[in-house]
This record gives structure tokens, C-alpha cells and sequence, in this order.
């Protein structure tokens, strides 16, 4: 019985930590952009660089690549 007197209100802390944990992810975003990570690990840096057009830029033309 005495160790509940300490296991609820850590329980307490424990929920409010976590709610500000929460709340601080998603206002700083953190769950902004859900896919593009997913899908870095697929994504060969190796490759040999793409085909550009005269006045494309290399940023744009990886980018088009990378995330269809």
C-alpha cells in the first residue's frame, strides 16, 4: 500500500513529461514531413549524376528524381 503513495504521483509526472514531450515535438515539427525519411534509405547517392537539360539546376533535377 505505501508504494503506491510513490507509484501514482510518478505515474503522474511520468504522463505530464510525456504530453509536454509531445506537444514541444509538434510545435517544433517533428512530424512535418512523415515520408521523406522512409524513403532516404532507398534513395542511391552512388548513381551516376542525372542527365540535365541546358539551364536546369543539379539541386532541382535530384530532388525531381528522388521524390516523384
Amino acid at each position: 500500500m505505501n508504494s503506491l503513495l510513490l507509484l501514482i504521483p510518478l505515474s503522474i509526472l511520468l504522463l505530464v513529461g510525456a504530453g509536454f514531450a509531445l506537444f514541444w515535438a509538434v510545435d517544433h515539427g517533428q512530424f512535418d514531413d512523415m515520408e521523406t525519411p522512409g524513403l532516404l534509405p532507398l534513395v542511391d547517392a552512388d548513381g551516376a549524376p542525372p542527365n540535365l537539360a541546358p539551364g536546369d539546376s543539379a539541386a532541382a533535377a535530384s530532388k525531381d528524381e528522388m521524390f516523384p
